[in-house]
């Protein structure tokens, strides 16, 4: 139990659940935990009662839904044991199925309410449980047969469990049309569990706090995972309660063309969007910002939705780009995120984690092409990525974004569906163009709000000994458009090398 602002309050056996509650369940209240069947209200519950068994409280279970194989095999399957925990099948023995009995089948739906309610509470009267999940209300409601008697009837169980100090949840699997106002008004608190199918990919499923009287909550809709070992549940992210007092210093990137490109290089506290066309360096400039922060004893993080784990270490092998994994200072964190199995709620966990567990000071999200991908809805997006960046930037973190851009110029459509730039603090623009025959590359920084930068384009090629980049591109003209014009000379010595070296 834990005690704040002078309210006693239980866990849930949720870490993430208790966030969104701001400490767990109020105590000796009634709760409605309300979901389609499949949301995970069963396992919400056991996790409930789980808790209570290891604060030292006696936990029931009373069934009038699943048998009690059922709820063992559901808890075998998360490693739980049942041990110490009573369950209350409210349903037929062997005898009751025998022809010469009054009833050929016992089961709730088929004897009176009063009946059942009586057996519900000469269970609780001599288990006397500290925490109770009744599932599920539906049985209730058939067995009633009008709102009056229902509502009578969970009004009396209500004042039961007060009298009995007992914090309960009772379970609905949303049988009746809609939600059901009259739990809801009744309850002291109710949580709804949701879940729906996308076209592709596992099923997407979301949590929200409808009601919690006596406390405030974290409001809005926040993702879950059901996982082997009972559910999980993801925060909505608020940047506003979270912040950190920082040096706001300049990361360097290793190179120091790269740093005089960027007026000194990268403020901590900032995002960088690297945008650009396939096959530009985006993602080799972004490593190599990771890579010099491990060199500084520092921890890095690259989340990489569209690349292999494997093919992004190969390439960095072959730059001469140094990468050793881990979590500790001085390594970098190469996490290979699959879009269709990913949450934004579940992603910003995981990139929160990075930043406050293994203390990450550079975090690069390659792409957000790939994290729009991510997105049960693209509208959004703007709003969920603005939290991310403003925690990020409130941690004093360097972070990086990646983009792609259709087709071959700088003027080509982004394939990303929203407008991203306005998010970031710097925007580096990454672009090929036409010279001499041969395909070259091009860096330049087309703002920088936290300080001044040069306003020069630069070539920039990689090879076996990193990222290099040129002189400015003084001799030629329209490189923006992608067919440059030559206007003096024959090109710096560095275009000719960008020419002689491999491409990214």
């Amino acid at each position: 139990m834990a005690n704040t602002t002078g309210v006693l309050r239980c866990k849930t056996g949720i870490a993430g659940l208790d966030d969104v509650l701001h400490g767990g369940l109020i105590t000796h209240r009634l709760y409605l935990v309300d979901g389609d069947p499949g949301s995970g209200k069963t396992t919400l519950a056991l996790q409930f009662l789980l808790e209570g068994l290891r604060q030292g409280e006696r936990g029931l279970y009373v069934t009038l839904s699943e048998t009690r194989a059922e709820l063992l095999a559901g808890a075998r399957s998360h490693g739980w044991s049942l041990d110490g925990l009573e369950i209350a099948e409210l349903a037929g023995d062997d005898e009751e199925l025998n022809v010469d009995s009054q009833l050929t089948l016992y089961h709730p739906s088929e004897v009176e309410l009063t009946e059942t309610t009586r057996r519900v509470l000469d269970i609780v009267e001599r288990a006397n449980p500290d925490r109770m999940v009744f599932d599920s209300l539906s049985e209730l409601r058939l067995l009633a047969q009008g709102s009056l008697r229902y509502r009578r009837q969970i009004l009396a169980l209500k004042q039961f469990f007060s009298r009995r100090k007992c914090t309960v949840l009772l379970v609905d699997d949303r049988t009746s049309e809609g939600p059901d106002m009259q739990l809801y008004s009744i309850a002291h608190g109710v949580i709804a569990l949701q879940q729906r199918a996308p076209a592709y990919g596992s099923i997407a499923r979301e949590l929200q706090v409808i009601k919690f009287r006596g406390s405030d909550f974290r409001s809005g809709y926040h993702d879950f995972r059901i996982l082997s070992g009972g559910i999980a549940v993801y925060p909505r992210l608020a940047s506003a309660e979270h912040g950190l007092a920082f040096e706001r210093t300049t990361v360097a990137s290793g190179v120091a063309a790269l740093d005089e490109l960027l007026g000194g290089g990268i403020d901590r506290g900032t995002c960088t969007l690297v945008s650009g066309t396939p096959g530009t360096g985006k993602s080799t400039l972004t490593l190599q910002y990771a890579a010099a922060a491990a060199a500084r004893g520092e921890h890095a993080a690259i989340f990489a939705f569209d690349e292999m784990r494997s093919l992004l270490l190969h390439r960095a092998a072959a730059l001469g780009i140094p990468v050793s994994e881990g979590t500790g200072g001085g390594q970098i964190a190469v996490r290979q995120v699959d879009p269709a199995d990913i949450t934004p709620g579940e992603f910003a966990h995981v990139v929160r984690q990075c930043v406050e567990r293994d203390r990450a000071t550079v975090v690069v999200i390659d792409s957000l092409n790939g994290y729009l991908n991510a997105m049960p809805d693209t509208g959004f997006l703007s709003a969920q990525l603005h939290e991310l960046l403003a925690y990020l930037n409130g941690q004093g973190v360097a972070t990086f974004i990646v983009v792609a851009h259709r087709g071959f110029a700088m003027h080509d459509s982004i394939s990303s569906q929203i407008d991203s730039s306005y998010l970031a603090d710097t925007l580096i623009s990454m672009r090929m163009f036409e010279h001499a025959g041969t395909v070259r590359k091009a860096i330049s920084v087309l703002k920088k709000r936290s300080g001044p930068h040069e306003q020069s384009i630069r070539p920039i090629w990689f090879d076996s000994n990193g990222v290099h980049l040129g002189e400015p591109l003084m001799h030629l003209r329209g490189i923006l458009t992608g067919v440059p014009v030559e206007t003096a000379g024959i090109g710096s010595d560095d275009t000719v090398r960008a020419d002689q070296a491999h491409g990214d």
